[in-house]
């Protein structure tokens, strides 16, 4: 799965939009006007560290049984420990790849969440690096 574009977060825009506090039901409808409790601010609720984020289009279908698809956004943070687990970006020899990283029987796995493709294992000999962790999938339902 290749990385589309990259982007870096805008910390001079926010933009607040409405906030309901009161859960949504998925069965019969409520009124919602009475349950604005103010606005909600995006950037302060996904982005932890502003100066160590970054945005990357995803292009592939590599990682659908986590719930990331083609044309997906995901928010990452650089100043997170990348550990056994977590949805990384990472660089193999100069290509960008979204994948799950897997440390077992002390060898390094970067693994599809796609039954369709096989798991990567991290050799001396390739030119590999973290860039950071995922932390959040924005994508259009």
């Amino acid at each position: 799965m290749l990385m589309q574009k990259i982007f870096k977060p805008n910390e001079t825009n926010s933009i607040s939009c409405p906030f309901f506090t009161s859960a949504v039901e998925a069965g019969f409808p409520s009124p919602a006007e009475d349950y604005v409790e103010g606005s909600l601010d995006l950037n302060k609720h996904l982005i932890q560290h502003p100066a160590a984020t970054f945005f990357v289009k995803v292009s592939g279908d590599s990682m659908i049984d986590a719930g990331i698809y083609p044309d997906d956004i995901l928010i990452v943070d650089r100043s997170l420990e990348a550990v056994d687990k977590k949805i990384v970006i990472a660089v193999i020899d100069g290509e960008l790849t979204v994948k799950r990283l897997r440390y077992r029987d002390s060898s390094l796995f970067l693994e599809p969440e796609n039954c369709g493709y096989r798991p990567i294992k991290i050799t001396e000999e390739m030119a590999f690096e973290v860039w950071g962790v995922v932390t959040n999938v924005i994508h259009r339902v």
